[in-house]
């Protein structure tokens, strides 16, 4: 198990850029560039977001980090946001952890999901600040309790392997359930494996539910190597159990769907 729990962890950051609406003519770049020079914030996140997409004006990264540097001092959480991703990345500006890390700080603490899920990242591998688990947890609870199924994943994993917290496999299965349940594939698998090895629940509990994950697991490639032939025959097993949601995966999968 301790070799499936190394693959349970997710390890992207939240990179998406948050947008605004931006324009999509010269036009109304123009606007949109008057009132960001008149200090209008949200113009600023605005501006930054056409720079980056190069949506009514040539892509320049340094342009797009100038503008959401404005917006973010102005407190806009959307653009400190993506102030951060833009040190993250190296985009428009010397790539920097200690920066990221600053800036997903600043709109986490505004309660944005995506930089709390990030800044529990930055903690879990000792990017920009000291390695610390208890503080990764800290954060991975944060995103999690508002939903944010990455963050779900990481603190169940976090409860399995026992860091930051006490090993807990009855607290990892909850909060994988609550990412398999809104569709996160990675929980389903890790659900399937805890459910197999009686680990956090009875061993007889929900078989058929986690025969059925880890068929989507071998179908999809999360956290084992792809393999449709097992893939088939988990589901197979699920149906055979009773589970209605494996016999129509067996039947799709066995039409080649």
């Amino acid at each position: 198990m301790n070799k499936l729990l190394k693959r349970m962890m997710v390890a992207l950051l939240s990179l998406g850029l948050a947008q605004a609406v931006w324009a999509d003519n010269v036009s109304d770049f123009q606007k949109t560039f008057q009132a960001a020079e008149q200090g209008n914030a949200q113009a600023q996140l605005d501006l930054g977001v056409m720079y980056y997409k190069g949506e009514g004006v040539r892509q320049d990264y340094a342009q797009a980090v100038q503008w959401f540097r404005k917006a973010a001092e102005q407190g806009v959480a959307e653009a400190q946001h993506n102030l951060g991703v833009a040190y993250d990345q190296g985009l428009g500006s010397r790539q920097d952890d200690a920066q990221a890390v600053q800036w997903y700080r600043k709109a986490a603490e505004q309660g944005h999901a995506d930089d709390q899920f990030n800044l529990g990242l930055m903690y879990g591998q000792g990017r920009g600040v000291r390695q610390d688990y208890t503080q990764a947890v800290q954060w991975y609870r944060r995103a999690a309790e508002q939903g944010d199924a990455k963050a779900q994943v990481n603190l169940g994993t976090m409860y399995a392997k026992g860091q930051g917290v006490r090993q807990d496999y009855t607290q990892a299965v909850q909060w994988y359930r609550r990412a398999a349940e809104q569709g996160d594939a990675q929980a389903q698998s890790n659900l399937g494996w805890m459910y197999l090895n009686g680990q956090g629940v009875r061993p007889e509990q929900g078989v058929a539910n986690a025969q059925n994950n880890l068929g989507v697991a071998y179908y999809k490639g999360h956290g084992v190597r792809q393999d449709l032939a097992l893939a088939q025959e988990w589901f197979g097993k699920a149906c055979d159990n009773g589970y209605q949601d494996g016999c129509d995966n067996y039947r799709r999968l066995k039409l080649g769907y």
